[in-house]
């Protein structure tokens, strides 16, 4: 399931709802990004995406993942609009036959949208507000997925 949404989702009902029914899983991985601020110096963020082209970027990553591991479901949860620090942004969960699996595949898909996902961050701060940079570190983690 993909879904992109300027509400606010509850990550443990969001967990229920995929693992309902699928008593074939033996793992559940997730990953909740959260509105970070660092330095106490964050107001908002507001997150701006490519409408219809995000969609199809996160189902892509999702069927990649798929490919590279046996998968029972992936869920890409994504938050648009503004948010203020400590809102959950992001969320990634994978059903799988077991552990390893689940946590690899959540981490690559996580790792994948940092970087390869038409979302945009704009922050609001006390000392300034400006458009958020991908990373380097974020980078360095996508590539890692190329070996």
């Amino acid at each position: 399931m993909i879904r992109i949404q300027p509400e606010p989702f509850d990550p443990g009902a969001e967990l229920t709802r995929l693992a309902a029914g699928q008593s074939q899983a033996g793992a559940l991985a997730s990953f909740v990004g959260l509105v970070r601020d660092e330095g106490g110096r964050l107001i908002a963020l507001t997150l701006e995406h490519y409408p219809g082209m995000a969609e199809r970027r996160l189902a892509a990553i999702a069927a990649e993942a798929r490919h590279r591991w046996r998968l029972d479901a992936v869920t890409i949860l994504h938050r648009v609009g503004r948010m203020r620090p400590g809102e959950a942004i992001v969320l990634v969960a994978v059903l799988a036959p077991h552990r390893a699996e689940a946590f690899a595949a959540c981490e690559f898909v996580i790792d994948r949208l940092k970087t390869g996902a038409p979302f945009w961050k704009y922050e609001e701060r006390s000392d300034g507000a400006g458009w958020v940079e991908t990373t380097a570190g974020d980078a360095e983690r996508t590539q890692r997925w190329e070996a």
